[in-house]
């Protein structure tokens, strides 16, 4: 039987291409590093944070608006403090806002 036409779970197509692996560890770390930080941030602002991309030692925050943008700046100092604390080699946090497609759609 042909593979392409049998489902396959996401763990299976990670054991079978190493980039796909790759993105989906970088993926988790990214998710555990916002779990790490989640106590530092303050609890109104949670909701508009989500974990971004990780390239090197950089690592990108992606906010919903830029008031909490403007606050995270804030705190970037203590979040890299509080990741290296946890073993993460974090030499900068990025932040990028993410427009929401409905904002884009009504321009």
């Amino acid at each position: 039987m042909n593979r392409r036409h049998q489902p396959f779970t996401l763990q299976q197509a990670c054991q079978e291409a190493p980039t796909l692996a790759r993105l989906s560890e970088l993926s988790a770390d990214s998710v555990a590093r916002l779990k790490a930080i989640e106590p530092l941030i303050p609890t109104a602002l949670r909701s508009a944070l989500k974990a971004g991309p990780i390239e090197g030692t950089a690592w990108c925050l992606l906010l919903s608006n830029s008031a909490a943008a403007a606050k995270i700046r804030q705190l970037l100092p203590a979040l890299q403090a509080h990741l290296r604390s946890k073993g993460w080699e974090v030499d900068s946090i990025r932040l990028k806002i993410q427009v929401s497609t409905n904002s884009a759609s009504n321009r």
